[in-house]
C-alpha cells in the first residue's frame, strides 16, 4: 500500500461536490440516520458538515438547487461506499494508516485544546504590549550565595526601603549607582532605555507594563534577584528603523584615544555637510566598523530594545530618509548615523511565529502549562492522595527514576491509590508503568519524582481532554472523521484505481481497443505556423519560408534563428496538427503550400506539408489520455461493484431535513 500526504482538499478532489453557498451548521439532536450503507448508519450531520464546508469554501451565498442537492447526495453515497470497502479490506488496521492518522490527529486537535487558547491569549497579550515601548530604570538586589530564608527576607526589606526612599523623592538613578548589583548600573545609572514586550524576563515585563509613568513598583522577584522599577516614559512603538553608520573607535587603554576620536568624528561630520561628498566614500575611507565599512555602513533593520540605548535613541530620532545625525557616543566609540528607512510594527500574523517561539522558550511556557493543568484538574475532577504523594516525594526525589521501583516495592506502595481523574482511579503501579513506557523513548533517568509525577498527571489529563473532545465536540468529531475517512478513501483509490490504471498495461490496451472510437485523429497536416508579433522582422521571416517545402529541419532552423536573434518577434507552432481544431489551419487554403493570413489582428505565415486523412490513433500516440480514461472507467466500475455489494437505504424524511438545512 502506498500512503501519501492527505489534506482537507483530498475529499473535495475525490468527491467533487457541486458546492455553493455559505457555511452550514450541523443539526443538533439528530438521531435518525440519513442513510445506511451496508450495515453502517451515516448521520445527517456528517453530510451537512461536508457539503456545508465545501459550500463555504466557494464563498457564494446562492441556495442549493434540488438538482445540485441530489448530485451531492449521490457523490456522498459513493464516498461512503468506498470508505466501507476500505474498512472491509482492513486498510484502517494497517500500521501505515495508524501512523498517518495519528499524525493528523495531533494536528487537528491542537486548536481545540485548553493549551491552545492559553497560548493564544499570551500571544495576543504580547502583541498588545508591543504597541507601546517603555523606558524604565531599576535597582537590582541579588541574593547572596546559598542564601537562607533570613538572607532573602533581609534583601526584601532592603528593596522595600529603597522603594520608600524613591517615593519620598530620592532619585532612583542615584540609588542605583549606590545600591544596584546590576553590573551596568555604574555606567547607565540603572537606566535601561526603551524596551518592548518579550525583551525582559516575564516578571519584570509584567511589572513594568502595569506601571504608569513615574510610578515605582513593589519588589519584583526574578531569577536575578529583587528589582525596584520606575517607569520614566511610555510611548507608541515606532516600529523598525534601518540606518547606516560611521564608527570611530575609542581605545580605553589609551588616554589620548578619546580626544583623537572626538576630533576625527568632528572632522568627518564637517566633511559630510559638503554637498559634493558621497556618504559611501566617507564610510569606506573612515569607518572603523569592519563588518559594514565596505557596504556603505548599512545595518539590518532593528526595533526598540535591540541596540544599545544611545545608538537606538539617535536612530529613532531621525525622521527623513537620508538625514544624518550629529556624532553619538557609545561604549564602542563615536558614531554618525544616516537614516535609510522606517516602517511600522509588523502585523500580528507576521509576528506570530516569532512571538510564539519566544513565549515557548521563556517562563511563560511553564506558566501556560501550570494554568493548563489547573483547568484540566478542575474540569475532570482531579483528586490526589496528598498523604501518599508527600511520602513519595520524600522517598523518591533524592534518587533517580530507575531506583523508584525498588523503593516502591519495599514499601508496598504499588497498589495504593495515587489520584483519580474523570471516572478513573490511578495507582502507583500505573505511574511506574508510565515511566517504563516513556523511558523507552526518553533519556530522563536524571529527573526526580516531582517531574515524573507532573508528567504522568499531564499525560492522564491530556488523554481525558482528547477523549472529551472526541465524545462531546461535534465540530472536532466531524473533522476527525473527515480526515480518517479521507485517508481510507485515498488508500482505496490508490490501490484500486490510480496505481492499477498506471500499471495494468494489458488493461489499458484492452480498454483502448474497446473504445477506439474515442481516440481518432481528425484531418491533419504537417505545418509551420508563425504568428508575427514584430513587423520589423517580417521580411526576413518571409524570405526564409517562401518557396520552401515543409520539413521538421526547416521548422527547427527557423525557431533557432529567431530565438537567438529576436526571441519576441514571433510565436511558432509546428508539427503534424489537426486542421478543424486549429484556429489558423481551419481558415487557410489547404491547396497552397505557403500563404499569409490575418487572424484576430495578427499576420500569420503558414507553410504546409503532407496531409493525412482522419483515422484511429496508435496506442503509443495517446497512452496518457488512455490511462486517464481507464482510471475513470475503473472508478465507475468500482462504484458499480460497491453499490451491488453494499445496499444503500435512504431515509427520505431525514433527506428532506438535509435539503432544508443546507438552504437556511
Amino acid at each position: 500500500m502506498i500512503y501519501r500526504s492527505f489534506s482537507a482538499l483530498t475529499f473535495n478532489l475525490l468527491v467533487a461536490f457541486t458546492l455553493i453557498g455559505a457555511a452550514i451548521q450541523p443539526v443538533m439532536g439528530q438521531k435518525k440516520p440519513l442513510l445506511t450503507v451496508g450495515n453502517q448508519e451515516v448521520t445527517l450531520n456528517e453530510f451537512i458538515y461536508l457539503v456545508g464546508k465545501g459550500m463555504n469554501s466557494e464563498g457564494t451565498s446562492a441556495a442549493l438547487s434540488r438538482e445540485e442537492f441530489e448530485d451531492n447526495l449521490e457523490l456522498f453515497i459513493n464516498y461512503k461506499l468506498k470508505v466501507a470497502e476500505a474498512e472491509a479490506q482492513g486498510l484502517h488496521q494497517t500500521t501505515e494508516f495508524q501512523r498517518e492518522f495519528d499524525s493528523f490527529k495531533d494536528q487537528l486537535k491542537a486548536p481545540y485544546l485548553i493549551k491552545n487558547s492559553l497560548e493564544e491569549g499570551e500571544l495576543r497579550k504580547a502583541y498588545s504590549r508591543m504597541q507601546e515601548i517603555i523606558r524604565a530604570s531599576h535597582i537590582l538586589l541579588r541574593f547572596p550565595p546559598n542564601a537562607s530564608s533570613d538572607d532573602s527576607i533581609a534583601v526584601l526589606k532592603m528593596a522595600l526601603k529603597l522603594k520608600e526612599d524613591i517615593q519620598n523623592g530620592a532619585s532612583i538613578n542615584d540609588l542605583a549607582v549606590e545600591y544596584s548589583e546590576d553590573p551596568s548600573a555604574q555606567t547607565n545609572r540603572g537606566d535601561l532605555g526603551y524596551f518592548s514586550a518579550l525583551q525582559m524576563v516575564q516578571p519584570f515585563e509584567d511589572a513594568a507594563y502595569m506601571l504608569q509613568t513615574g510610578q515605582v513598583s513593589d519588589p519584583v522577584l526574578t531569577s536575578f534577584g529583587y528589582h525596584i522599577i520606575q517607569v520614566q516614559d511610555r510611548r507608541p512603538n515606532p516600529g523598525q528603523v534601518q540606518v547606516s553608520h560611521i564608527l570611530v573607535r575609542v581605545d580605553e587603554s589609551d588616554t589620548l584615544s578619546e580626544d583623537r576620536a572626538r576630533r576625527k568624528i568632528s572632522d568627518i561630520y564637517t566633511e559630510i555637510q559638503k554637498p559634493t561628498t558621497l556618504w559611501e566614500d566617507i564610510v569606506k575611507n573612515y569607518s572603523e566598523d569592519p563588518g559594514t565599512s565596505q557596504k556603505g555602513g548599512l545595518l539590518p533593520w532593528f526595533s526598540v530594545g535591540n541596540m544599545i540605548p544611545e545608538f537606538e535613541m539617535a536612530a529613532f530620532s531621525l525622521s527623513e530618509e537620508g538625514e544624518v545625525s550629529p556624532p553619538v557616543k557609545t561604549r564602542y566609540g563615536y558614531h554618525i548615523l544616516r537614516l535609510e528607512g522606517k516602517k511600522p510594527l509588523d502585523s500580528f500574523e507576521e509576528l506570530e511565529p516569532m512571538i510564539r517561539s519566544r513565549i515557548l522558550r521563556d517562563s511563560r511556557s511553564s506558566m501556560i502549562h501550570s494554568q493548563e493543568l489547573a483547568i484540566q484538574k478542575s474540569r475532570y475532577g482531579f483528586k490526589e492522595n496528598e498523604e501518599l504523594v508527600g511520602r513519595l516525594e520524600q522517598a523518591l526525589n533524592p534518587i533517580s527514576a530507575p531506583n523508584f521501583k525498588g523503593v516502591i516495592e519495599t514499601n508496598d506502595w504499588g497498589s495504593e491509590f495515587l489520584f483519580e481523574a474523570g471516572s478513573n482511579s490511578y495507582q502507583v503501579d500505573d505511574f511506574l508503568k508510565f515511566i517504563e513506557d516513556q523511558e523507552q523513548r526518553l533519556s530522563s533517568n536524571g529527573q526526580n519524582f516531582d517531574l515524573w509525577y507532573d508528567r504522568f498527571a499531564s499525560f492522564v489529563l491530556a488523554d481525558l481532554e482528547e477523549k472529551d473532545l472526541a465524545s462531546n465536540n461535534l465540530e472536532y468529531q466531524m473533522l476527525l472523521k473527515e480526515y480518517r475517512d479521507g485517508i481510507l478513501l485515498f488508500s482505496l483509490m490508490n490501490q484500486e484505481v490510480w496505481q492499477k490504471g498506471i500499471q495494468d498495461s494489458l488493461g489499458q490496451i484492452e480498454y483502448f481497443k474497446n473504445n477506439l472510437n474515442q481516440y481518432q485523429w481528425k484531418n491533419r497536416t504537417e505545418a509551420l505556423i508563425v504568428k508575427v508579433l514584430d513587423m520589423n522582422q517580417l521580411n526576413e521571416a518571409r524570405n526564409l519560408l517562401r518557396d520552401q517545402s515543409y520539413s521538421n529541419e526547416l521548422a527547427n532552423e527557423f525557431k533557432s534563428k529567431f530565438e537567438e536573434n529576436a526571441p519576441l518577434a514571433f510565436q511558432v507552432q509546428s508539427g503534424t496538427l489537426e486542421i478543424p481544431s486549429n484556429p489558423v489551419l481551419s481558415q487557410v487554403d489547404m491547396n497552397q503550400k505557403y500563404q499569409e493570413v490575418e487572424i484576430d489582428g495578427h499576420l500569420h505565415l503558414v507553410l504546409l506539408g503532407d496531409s493525412y486523412p482522419a483515422g484511429p490513433k496508435k496506442f503509443e500516440e495517446t497512452r496518457g489520455l488512455v490511462i486517464r480514461d481507464y482510471q475513470e472507467y475503473l472508478d465507475e466500475k468500482l462504484i458499480q461493484t460497491l453499490r451491488e455489494k453494499y445496499p444503500v437505504e435512504i431515509n427520505e424524511e431525514v433527506k428532506e431535513e438535509a435539503f432544508i438545512a443546507l438552504n437556511q
